[in-house]
């Protein structure tokens, strides 16, 4: 049995959901949690429910702020020889955090993988390449731990987690030292979620024709839950900034339901989106290339059919 640890988040007071979608996929195996600074009041708990033997506070001076160097070094010091795998989402931090780490560890790593399988003690994954067109196994060989990262909303969240002891253990870290410390985080205007964590997201093209035009999506999105995104041809227009952007050259992501409007389906946007669960297009064009992928299609002016469809979903929600 592989000795197991996950790297998980925090957003506000709540464990990023990747982190529950890691551990429905480890069932069987002794798997332990760390979490760097701060964490909520309720996340030993939340992990427990999901399998975490152990859950690790990792706290110490320059720790409370995200720095790729002070958290590196202090999960270095605590994985030492303990774990033949550290896992966590490939969120924009652990993009940034894990290569690091198994730099310093001289070990591979299996970046956004999409699905994986733990052969006995060995780990199978499947990674997406050349933009979607082409799913590779990846394995991984060298001196342990291997490292992986797992895209967000990509495994799922398990229909029936198997609880864990969820033993809470505050750990006394070093950050070592490091060159530059984070003094603020100034958080954006929006309280909605990235699109890599978002469940739904709502996306406008170049026929939304303003930045004004897309408080319809805001709308619709405000009805379902959803984040808003937008493709490239809407970001280099002006109509959307390019933390919205979907796509090749922006965020890949993988909701449960992804609703483009007024999106032609450009082989660059659709490798960012392509596995989505239900893909919904909106576009006056019947011919036009989103079509092949989405399960449903709805040929009419999107500035017609989504009010429509809002209100219809409101009916219903």
């Amino acid at each position: 049995m592989a000795k197991i640890l996950v790297f998980s988040e925090t957003s506000g007071e709540s464990v990023k959901s990747v982190t529950f979608e890691i551990l429905g996929k480890l069932t069987g195996h002794e798997v332990d949690v760390a979490i760097v600074g701060e964490m909520g009041p309720n996340a030993t708990a939340d992990l427990a429910k999901y399998g975490a033997a152990n859950v690790h506070n990792l706290k110490g001076d320059n720790l409370d702020k995200y720095s790729p160097e002070g958290y590196a070094n202090a999960l270095k010091e605590f994985i030492g020889s303990n774990y033949d795998y550290v896992f966590a989402g490939a969120t924009s931090l652990a993009k940034d955090l894990m290569p690091r780490l198994a730099g310093m560890f001289d070990a591979g790593m299996a970046s956004e993988v999409t699905n994986f399988v733990m052969e006995g003690d060995n780990f199978a994954g499947t990674r997406p390449l050349f933009a979607g067109k082409v799913l590779a196994k990846v394995e991984l060989d060298g001196p342990k731990p291997g490292f992986v990262t797992v895209r967000p909303n990509a495994l799922g969240m398990p229909d029936a987690p198997t609880a864990g002891a969820g033993t809470a253990n505050e750990v006394a870290a070093n950050a070592g030292d490091i060159k530059a410390v984070i003094k603020e985080i100034v958080k954006g205007a929006s309280e909605k979620l990235d699109l890599t964590e978002a469940n739904i997201i709502v996306s406008g093209g170049r026929a939304m024709k303003s930045a004004e035009n897309f408080k319809i999506l805001e709308e619709l999105a405000e009805v379902l839950g959803a984040t808003v995104g937008a493709s490239r041809a809407a970001v280099d227009s002006g109509y959307a900034p390019h933390a919205m952007q979907v796509g090749q050259t922006g965020k890949t992501v993988a909701p449960s339901l992804y609703i483009a409007c007024g999106i032609s389906g450009a082989i660059q946007h659709l490798a960012g989106m392509r596995t989505s669960k239900v893909i919904v297009a909106i576009n006056t064009d019947p011919d036009a290339p989103i079509f092949t992928k989405a399960d449903y299609g709805i040929v009419g002016d999107l500035f017609d059919i989504v009010p429509l469809l809002k209100e219809e979903l409101k009916k219903v929600l």
